[in-house]
């Protein structure tokens, strides 16, 4: 699974604009310090402001804000805005699922327990973890997660519940 350049850009924009709170910030100074084209920026900053995760005023005093407090946006939520669901396949994407195949598919729990991973890890670090912690440490939470998940399914499911 690639991530775009505007998933992967929004994510610095909202990471430069968190660390300059409560200062509104310009695209013209995220554009310097992030090495970002303005064009683009501007592209990638009204998905973010029209999904409510950033408030714009315009004018001389004007700039972005974030719209609520740091430690309650997810980088799940700001990846979704450009990339849609994080399913690994698309016959996931929607539940209940509805492919015919579904029942006899001998592959869909591992895709659905990849995307489970994939879910539950990009919900679980906060803009503000991006922002205060180091890389090792943002990885030892997902190598945790991934652990946990293991040691949860052993690659087994007790029902069908736990295979859904």
């Amino acid at each position: 699974m690639k991530f775009s350049t505007k998933s992967r850009y929004a994510i610095r924009l909202m990471i430069d604009i968190a660390q300059q709170q409560p200062k509104k910030v310009s695209l013209k100074e995220i554009s310097e310090r992030q090495a970002i084209s303005l064009k683009y920026l501007e592209q990638i900053v009204n998905p973010l402001v029209k999904s409510g995760l950033l408030r714009s005023e315009r004018g001389s005093q004007g700039g972005y804000t974030l719209a609520k407090e740091i430690k309650e946006y997810s980088i799940g939520e700001i990846i979704r805005i450009f990339e849609g669901g994080l399913m690994p396949i698309p016959c996931i994407e929607i539940q209940p699922n509805t492919c015919p195949r579904y029942q006899k598919c001998p592959t869909v729990h591992f895709w659905e327990g990849l995307g489970k991973v994939i879910n539950d890890y990009v919900d679980s670090v906060s803009l503000q973890d991006l922002c205060t912690e180091t890389k090792k440490e943002v990885l030892d939470v997902f190598f945790k997660q991934l652990a946990q998940y293991n040691n949860d399914s052993d690659g087994e499911c007790s029902s069908d519940d736990d295979c859904k």
